[in-house]
């Protein structure tokens, strides 16, 4: 799962034939590690984004709208104090390493025309961010590397800019036959083939090394012995080929809708996988990439909110636990008042400071006509009567105890249950407001003041809750956390429109705007899925409950977002994700 060199050409590629001569309209930096130049053609905008980060550094075309800091970091304001309104000269690539190189012809302070350089290292930890003049002297870099970091290399403004050192390896597009078949021979039979070509040619990704020998051998696991040196041979200049003439066939393996890997070429490898061609290298990292991207952003913003909830669940399960315990202890209070009983019953013959009394039980009747005995621990300094009375005490005490804890426990569980519902909100958190919205929950729940630096708004706003149209034309609200569900069952449905949820488990409110009429069977299953899909349930054939609004009330005290319902009916649906997305009103 590596961008490789091959996956950089057939980006750089796509650029090139598409946005050269681009104005650069806007430059975002949505993270600290990602830069977007939107772009105007003459056939519409383009989003290019460049990503440097440790984890998914790419360069490439980018569908995908992502939400921007109130303040750009200094590196995004300086981008646009020299990018803005420039045009994009030339897209290259430094060899066959992963550095792209992006130019753009720019004006400088005084109007004249200028160079600007944008050198985009995509080396996994070491990736980077290099802005340059035309003389590569550097103005401003994304990671500055000084001597306590690097000794072999500097990146500093100031500097002129020089490429990364050279790993010694070949240049997989520059070498001949011969050559290849000398480096071949010169390697080790025990190695495997895959490490070979990974250790003796540079700028190839694990998984394009593995789809050379398995193409060659039916294997990815084969040693350099068991390959044929003709069929790799022919395997790795047909790779080496689409590179150099950029017949580019991006794809993506896929397990069970879960992306596993991608490259500039068919994965054949992966037998028994999914296998998703794209039309393009820019909708390939965006299918790849998207989804987790997104999700990671939401748990790096709701990190407050995970540690809040994750100590609150631990302290009540802890609570529970103890509450349980106490609540086992008091099934002893029968036996209290038995004991007590007896005492009272057997005054005359226990003697004052005895220990221990051995009594007859009268309720232990046996078959041979005997009764059974029940063996006492008294207290030697009180009186019969005296421990009779406080075994009573013990009684009453474990009485009152039992329906107490009973409750504590009812209102423990109640509480988990509502983080849970908050936890599974926070999974469809799509952006700051959602993660906004679920601070101010948690803050009405009585959990903001655990939470650090919150503050209450002073202005309360309405839920921006999503909302879906049907087959049928129907327009259908889902909350995306207790706040919206509150607000869409409380505020925006009428009586008569229908109300949807995930059967026992906890989801989104969903709500079918009726509109006075009786919707037909297949928006009524659109709805279904869509409040299947917004739930905690997974795979396929949920049950959902729905019912007319009006038989759906939230309790005196409820938390947010927590309704009862009576009269309702129920059906099984498996969600569609592509299907909803279509019906998604944007």
């Amino acid at each position: 799962m590596a961008f490789d060199a091959g996956m950089l050409t057939a980006s750089l590629a796509e650029i090139r034939k598409t946005a050269i001569g681009a104005r650069v309209e806007r430059v975002f930096m949505p993270a600290r590690d990602e830069i977007v130049l939107a772009l105007r053609l003459p056939e519409g905008g383009k989003r290019l984004l460049i990503n440097a980060g440790a984890n998914h550094p790419r360069v490439g075309f980018s569908e995908i709208q992502k939400e921007n800091p109130p303040v750009p970091p200094m590196f995004c304001m300086l981008l646009r104090k020299h990018l803005q309104g420039a045009k994009l000269s030339g897209v290259r690539q430094a060899g066959f390493e992963r550095v792209a190189i992006l130019e753009f012809d720019a004006r400088d302070e005084m109007g004249f025309s200028t160079v600007r350089k944008l050198y985009c290292e995509m080396m996994g930890k070491y990736s980077n961010l290099i802005f340059a003049d035309e003389a590569d002297k550097i103005l401003s870099v994304l990671n500055p590397v000084d001597f306590s970091t690097s000794s072999r290399r500097q990146v500093l403004p100031g500097m002129t800019y020089e490429l990364p050192p050279s790993q010694n390896k070949t240049d997989p597009t520059a070498v001949s036959l011969q050559e290849f078949e000398n480096l071949f021979s010169a390697a080790s039979p025990e190695g495997k083939a895959e490490k070979w070509i990974l250790s003796t040619f540079s700028g190839i990704s694990a998984a394009v090394a593995r789809e050379i020998v398995f193409a060659a051998t039916g294997s990815v696991d084969a040693l350099v012995s068991d390959c044929n040196a003709a069929c790799l041979e022919k395997q790795f200049f047909g790779v080496v080929q689409i590179i150099r003439e950029e017949k580019f066939s991006p794809c993506m393996v896929s397990n069970e809708g879960e992306p596993v890997e991608y490259a500039f070429l068919p994965l054949l490898q992966y037998t028994g996988y999914e296998m998703q061609p794209f039309s393009s290298a820019g909708e390939l990292l965006d299918a790849f990439f998207g989804a987790r991207e997104k999700a990671e952003a939401i748990r790096r913003r709701a990190a407050d909110i995970l540690h809040l909830i994750g100590n609150a669940e631990a302290r009540i399960a802890k609570k529970l636990h103890l509450q349980r315990a106490e609540l086992a202890e008091c099934e002893k209070g029968e036996q209290y008042k038995k004991q007590a009983d007896l005492i009272t019953a057997n005054l005359h013959a226990i003697p004052k400071g005895a220990s221990r009394a051995e009594l007859t039980d009268y309720e232990d009747y046996r078959p041979d006509g005997s009764f059974g005995v029940c063996a006492v621990e008294l207290d030697p300094r009180l009186s019969p009567a005296a421990n009779a009375q406080r075994l009573y005490k013990k009684y009453n005490k474990s009485k009152n105890a039992r329906v107490e804890l009973t409750r504590q426990i009812a209102l423990g569980e109640e509480e988990l249950a509502y983080l849970e519902t908050v936890n599974d909100s926070l999974s469809r958190a799509e952006n700051s407001a959602d993660l906004a919205e679920v601070r101010e929950e948690l803050f009405r729940a009585g959990f903001a003041s655990r939470m650090k630096h919150y503050a209450a708004p002073k202005k309360q706003t309405a839920p921006a809750v999503a909302e879906f149209r049907t087959s049928g034309g129907y327009r259908v609200l889902c909350g995306k956390n207790n706040l919206q569900n509150e607000y869409i069952t409380q505020k925006l449905a009428g009586k008569t429109d229908y109300w949807f949820h995930v059967k026992n488990r906890p989801g989104s409110h969903v709500v079918l705007l009726a509109e006075g009429k009786e919707p037909p069977e297949r928006d009524f299953t659109d709805a279904a899925e869509i409040a299947a899909f917004y739930s905690s349930a997974e795979g396929g054939n949920i049950e959902v409950d729905y019912t007319i609004v009006k038989n759906v009330r939230k309790p005196a005290g409820g938390k947010p977002g927590f309704v009862i319902y009576h009269t309702n009916w129920s059906c099984v649906v498996t969600p569609d994700e592509e299907k909803i997305a279509k019906m998604r009103v944007k």
